[in-house]
């Protein structure tokens, strides 16, 4: 709360809530303006999605029609005007195979029902945990995690594809070739993130429609409220 009173963005997304709006005091967020919005798992204390917004959203929709991720409360969207914002926490896979064969499948469903959407919203924002980190510029140790879940080749093909289909990544479309930027550290243990040994495995992606409107995007590795760390973007009204 201390760091959304500075006022860092119109629009927060938060991922992996493991809460219930009712768990939450969300009197604070209305305090400082936001208006927030909840997608949770069925499961208790487990995945789930939100959103506060400054900005009043014209719709929001909660999941894609996807039966087992809508379970899982992982998607969470809403139009601001001519924008359709997708809040996701894409499946991770570390947990073993079922897990892994979960997520490629999620990813497929996921690809095929944004391609659908930009039929009819083609100005898209993508913004999540991707657990995917897409190049070897975007991890600490590619040779080391070759064979680690979120960076392995059929993941990273998945991302190539994704981004040729008429998505873009605005970190890299700011930044092409600045290595070190990460956005995830494991807490085993203290060190990694003392010593920027990460992964960048959460994206702010815009589809084609909207790629003349990005102004900046930014990682902050300084804002350490999890083992994640905010990443931002900016566009042009």
């Amino acid at each position: 709360m201390d760091w959304l009173r500075t006022d860092p963005a119109d629009v927060i997304c938060i991922q992996e809530t493991k809460a219930l709006r009712e768990d939450v005091d969300t009197r604070v967020l209305q305090e400082l303006g936001y208006e927030d919005y909840w997608f949770s798992a069925q499961k208790k204390g487990y995945s789930g999605v939100a959103v506060f917004t400054k900005i009043k959203p014209d719709q929001v929709i909660c999941g894609t029609g996807h039966h087992t991720s809508d379970e899982e409360g992982r998607v969470l969207q809403m139009d601001f005007g001519t924008i359709r914002l997708i809040n996701a926490y894409f499946p991770s896979g570390t947990s073993g195979d079922l897990r892994q064969a979960f997520k490629y499948m999620w990813l497929d469903e996921l690809y095929t029902y944004l391609d659908d959407l930009r039929n009819t919203r083609p100005e898209l924002v993508l913004c999540g945990d991707y657990n995917i980190a897409h190049e070897a510029i975007d991890i600490h140790d590619p040779k080391g995690n070759k064979k680690s879940s979120g960076f392995l080749p059929e993941e990273r093909e998945w991302m190539t594809k994704f981004l040729k289909n008429g998505f873009n990544d605005t970190f890299r479309m700011v930044h092409p070739d600045v290595p070190h930027r990460y956005s995830w550290w494991s807490q085993r243990f203290p060190s990694v993130r003392l010593n920027n040994k990460g992964w960048r495995i959460d994206y702010i992606t815009v589809s084609d429609a909207l790629k003349g409107k990005v102004t900046d995007a930014e990682i902050y590795p300084d804002v350490k409220h999890s083992d994640h760390c905010p990443v931002y973007l900016k566009l042009k009204s």
